[in-house]
């Protein structure tokens, strides 16, 4: 089957071996509760990035990356009882078995949703990793109620990423909280606005001072960021309510966690692996969360992020999508369809 992939990580996205076209092997039957999908598109996330430059390939096994992906199912195995051959569907994957950049994947049916009957395949691969995040974030770990949140405000640290994209519009639909998000360009400030954002400030200036000028806003009970250092860090101790929540879901360097002591503020992980990496008892939550994001999109009340197609699934679209997301200047989420 054809693949992308590499054998030596770390290496810059201009180096032709950073990514490469491979024929690999058919994955074999599904065992357990594995689907085997076609993968028919894929999208791209910083985590893809990441994972170029950490994970190691074993000796004559290439690394296939990819962890946002929409196909067909080809077979499940004999314990699957959520989907049959045929079936159309949706998922993220993990950091532990092969990617979606490849014409078939193995995945296990709990983290996996229907695709959206709404919406064509690449568009759907825009949202199982975002969507997946920013739902266990807001949920899960900042606990805002659903149908709740009235007096409170969330603000979105990193508005325009894949991630925030997906969270402003969960927030709006699915709670009353007013939602702040930051953006430094005028570009990256509309967007966020279309998504529903009610108020924007920008993240390349002191955060705290452009909050406490918003009129009216109520306290900002949830800070969600994504993009953290030792600078924001200390603007959002500034801005978050006394015992309040601050997500977190990047990779910062240590923090001073003194700052919101004296506030009681708790902080919260988010990394939507957690629940596949472990088998933790709950992980069938990941499918009915996509589900779910699948009835709100087939609903109109959630638009998926897909904003720019790089056309077919090779190593010189991918390399060119690694490059996109580590200039750091992506609106939403790239796409690509088809080998």
């Amino acid at each position: 089957m054809k693949a992308v992939g590499y054998r030596q990580h770390g290496l810059p996205i201009t180096d032709p071996r950073a990514l490469e076209d491979l024929e690999l092997p058919e994955p074999g039957p599904p065992a357990g509760r594995d689907l085997l999908v076609r993968i028919h598109a894929v999208s791209v996330n910083p985590r893809d990035v990441k994972s170029r430059m950490a994970i190691a390939a074993a000796a004559g096994q290439p690394v296939v990356l990819g962890y946002d992906a929409a196909g067909i199912v080809e077979a499940v195995g004999p314990e699957a009882r959520l989907f049959r051959p045929g079936d159309a569907v949706f998922h993220a994957g993990v950091l532990n078995r092969q990617g979606s950049n490849a014409e078939l994947q193995l995945v296990d049916e709990r983290i996996v949703g229907r695709k959206p009957a709404a919406i064509d395949h690449a568009a759907a691969a825009s949202l199982p990793l975002t969507a997946l995040t920013a739902w266990e974030m807001l949920f899960d770990r900042l606990e805002i109620p659903r149908g709740g949140g009235a007096g409170g405000a969330l603000l979105i640290v990193g508005g325009a990423g894949g991630v925030p994209s997906v969270a402003i519009q969960l927030a709006r639909r699915l709670t009353d909280a007013v939602v702040v998000a930051t953006a430094s360009r005028p570009e990256s400030a509309a967007w966020v606005r279309e998504l529903g954002a009610q108020h924007v400030v920008d993240h390349a200036r002191p955060l705290a001072a452009q909050v406490a000028a918003i009129d009216g806003l109520p306290p900002v009970r949830w800070i969600f960021s994504t993009h953290t250092d030792t600078a924001s860090w200390a603007e959002m101790a500034r801005i978050v309510a006394p015992q309040g929540r601050i997500g977190l879901i990047d990779d910062p360097e240590p923090l001073d966690l003194r700052l919101v002591k004296f506030k009681s503020v708790s902080i919260h992980w988010e990394a939507m692996f957690t629940r596949p990496m472990f088998a933790t008892p709950d992980m069938i939550r990941q499918h009915e969360i996509l589900d779910e994001v699948a009835a709100l999109v087939e609903a109109g009340a959630l638009r998926a992020t897909a904003a720019q197609s790089y056309g077919a699934i090779n190593a010189a679209n991918l390399r060119r999508a690694h490059a996109a997301l580590e200039a750091g200047r992506v609106v939403g989420k790239i796409v690509l369809q088809g080998f």
